[in-house]
């Protein structure tokens, strides 16, 4: 295999039409055996994977090149979550506004060269693999929660917490999943998984989703600004499920995938 076809199988498991923003291959490679694939990848990682023996570094979140410049044109996908979960589109697009210049701003001033340039020294395939793992990782979430709590109307936020514990992915974390608004007794209501779309969203989307009936979300982190929002909007709940064991999920489905085609793949920095 080569890197486009590693790129394929991600774009095809997560049902894409196309390569994502925040996903690029940085150094192409051919005739790939042997992965290194991990959460967060970076130059001492490379130099690792090229002293061991391995064809291809992948990185999950992005390090290099557009999918660093480009990475806030990814939450646009965001609006069409919401639009799904009967926020107006107009509202949408809104209510994403804010975070996605904030993100632009940041990513505009990133060394967008520094572990690609190192790849490229040391002639290592690498690439990385967002969006489509976190889109996996969502909608196996997502259907999972639904399935246990389609009979318990009255479910709890501790019923939400005791579902994800149920995945060996989230037992085997140390950072376990854990309610940041609401309490342990507190209703859920309607359970939203937002896992993919780049990054949070912040607490203007989060408002819309409360609004349009949205109960609780279920994120892999949430920053300490979009809790505060939150709490003083008390009008749903936020239930972190653990970002490595998130990410992990997604990431050990293409593993599983890659292997099936025979490739020898090594998993580290934050794949459980």
């Amino acid at each position: 295999m080569n890197t486009t076809d590693i790129m394929d199988v991600a774009i095809k498991l997560a049902n894409l039409n196309e390569v994502p923003h925040d996903t690029v291959i940085s150094v192409p490679g051919e005739n790939i055996k042997k992965v290194l694939i991990g959460v967060d990848m970076e130059t001492p990682e490379l130099i690792m994977a090229k002293e061991m023996g391995y064809d291809l570094v992948i990185s999950h979140h992005p390090k290099a090149d557009t999918a660093v410049v480009d990475f806030h044109k990814v939450m646009e996908i965001q609006i069409d979550k919401m639009v799904e979960n009967n926020i107006p589109i107009n509202k949408a697009q809104k209510a994403l506004l804010k975070k996605m210049k904030s993100i632009e701003i940041g990513r505009h001033v990133a060394n967008y060269d520094r572990v690609s340039s190192a790849a490229k020294l040391m002639n290592m395939p690498f690439m990385n693999i967002h969006l489509p793992a976190d889109i996996i990782s969502e909608k196996f979430t997502q259907e999972h929660l639904d399935k246990t709590l389609e009979n318990n109307p009255k479910a709890k936020l501790s019923d939400v917490v005791d579902a994800l514990n149920e995945l060996e992915v989230y037992q085997k974390s140390l950072s376990k999943p854990v309610i940041r608004c609401g309490s342990s007794n507190d209703y859920a209501g309607k359970v939203v998984v937002l896992f993919a779309g780049g990054t949070n969203g912040g607490s203007d989307v989060y408002k819309a989703y409360f609004e349009a009936g949205v109960g609780t979300i279920v994120a892999m982190h949430a920053p300490e600004d979009v809790i505060k929002a939150v709490k003083e909007q008390n009008i749903g709940n936020i239930v972190v499920a653990g970002h490595m064991p998130s990410d992990s999920i997604g990431l050990n489905k293409l593993i599983e995938e890659l292997k099936e085609k025979g490739l020898e793949v090594t998993k580290m920095s934050g794949i459980l």
